[in-house]
């Protein structure tokens, strides 16, 4: 909802709205507050299914508090959602306004469809004035408001899947210690169900059937259920499909697994030129930067489309160049003009892109095309070409010349 000028007006100074928080900026303490206003807010768990707002640059009592409203603090802002820190990514917008003759900066926050929404490993709620960490009891009713919800694809249910179809030892041993604090584990007792419910890889404790990303993530035999979940990988030695396969694998099983198996074929294709003469130090040169190889196929996993196709992602190498196609367009504010630019990110799986930040391969949201553009400009080479459309996005890298 984007609110206009005068209902927000309206609801700076209402102050006994429990939709609405204030701070006179973003120093101190208060950039950890806003988070947890953020994580809150983004879970609902009053239920109210309306946006919510925190006002920068006004007191508690709704009056100015005359904040410079720079751009710098608007990209501050803005990084909220972008840092990794809540999951899975929130849906907000960050704007200046001015409300009473005055600039302030506006946060307008969007409840999840698929609750709960963590930031730093904690399930922040808001009943009334009171913010604070969820009870057990709250996780469960977060948890049943996703069963009456138009929910993403990736936290609907597998109903061919079974509990035991997931890895309860990667789940209790790696998955949820990296997903909550250390004082909510310590704190733990809940079920091994609540524990799956409370990070969406079944759909309730009650009904415990797996979802999509519990299959996933967890699932050895996933493509039981999701026969698209893989990756094929193929190198070819020569720069035409007709020319020679000289390596092949089909990589399927665990997310993580899936990751890691692939960085491995990134690696052992990847030749290095060892420069032995330019200076006193040798010099070790990639054809391709590895870490813009993993930002650009890991986007790929994040991003492609589990719905109306078989097709997996496709890794191609070529002598001439590296071909990543994942299925499914640009999605939601993301179009064919916008695609790669800074700040515009959407997310067709957010709670798989939640699972890729706990387990450690994504540190930030929304700016893997640019740390790859990054990380081929030192390596001179040129940036990543990108062809679009509703079914696809190609992505082709060019190698630097040895």
């Amino acid at each position: 909802m984007n609110y206009t000028d005068t209902e927000l007006e309206t609801m700076l100074l209402d102050l006994e709205s429990d939709t609405v928080e204030r701070k006179e900026s973003f120093r101190g303490d208060a950039p950890q507050k806003v988070r947890e206003a953020v994580c809150a807010f983004a879970n609902d768990l009053p239920n109210y299914r309306r946006s919510a707002v925190i006002f920068i640059g006004a007191k508690d009592d709704g009056t100015p508090s005359h904040l410079p409203i720079t751009d710098e603090l608007l990209l501050q802002l803005a990084d909220v959602k972008a840092d990794g820190n809540i999951v899975p990514p929130p849906t907000l917008t960050v704007t200046k306004r001015n409300l009473f003759g005055t600039d302030v900066a506006v946060i307008i926050v969007q409840p999840l469809d698929s609750p709960p929404v963590r930031y730093r490993g904690r399930i922040y709620i808001r009943i009334g004035p009171r913010r604070g960490i969820a009870s057990a009891q709250d996780e469960r009713i977060l948890n049943e408001k996703r069963k009456h919800h138009d929910l993403p694809f990736d936290v609907q249910p597998l109903r061919l899947a079974r509990l035991a179809d997931l890895s309860r030892r990667f789940f209790e041993e790696e998955y949820f210690p990296s997903a909550f604090a250390p004082e909510i584990l310590a704190a733990n007792e809940r079920s091994y169900e609540q524990r799956l419910a409370a990070t969406k890889m079944i759909t309730t404790s009650d009904e415990a059937i797996p979802t999509v990303m519990g299959g996933l993530v967890l699932s050895a035999q996933i493509r039981n259920f999701l026969p698209n979940a893989y990756v094929e990988f193929l190198r070819i030695d020569g720069t035409a499909w007709s020319d020679p396969i000289v390596d092949n694998l089909l990589i399927a099983g665990v997310l993580k697994d899936v990751v890691l198996r692939l960085d491995d074929k990134l690696v052992a294709h990847n030749r290095v030129a060892v420069n032995i003469t330019s200076g006193p130090v040798e010099r070790r040169t990639p054809t391709y930067p590895l870490f813009a190889l993993q930002q650009l196929t890991r986007n790929a996993l994040m991003h492609r489309t589990y719905e109306a196709t078989n097709a997996p992602v496709r890794v191609y190498w070529f002598n001439d160049r590296i071909e990543i196609i994942n299925p499914g367009g640009p999605y939601g504010i993301v179009t064919q003009e916008n695609f790669g630019k800074a700040g515009i990110a959407d997310y067709r799986n957010p709670n798989l892109a939640e699972a890729m930040r706990v387990l450690g391969f994504v540190q930030r949201f929304g700016v893997g095309i640019q740390i790859a553009r990054a990380e081929l400009a030192k390596n001179g080479q040129p940036e990543p070409e990108f062809e679009l459309s509703p079914q696809h996005v190609i992505c082709r890298v060019y190698p630097r010349t040895l």
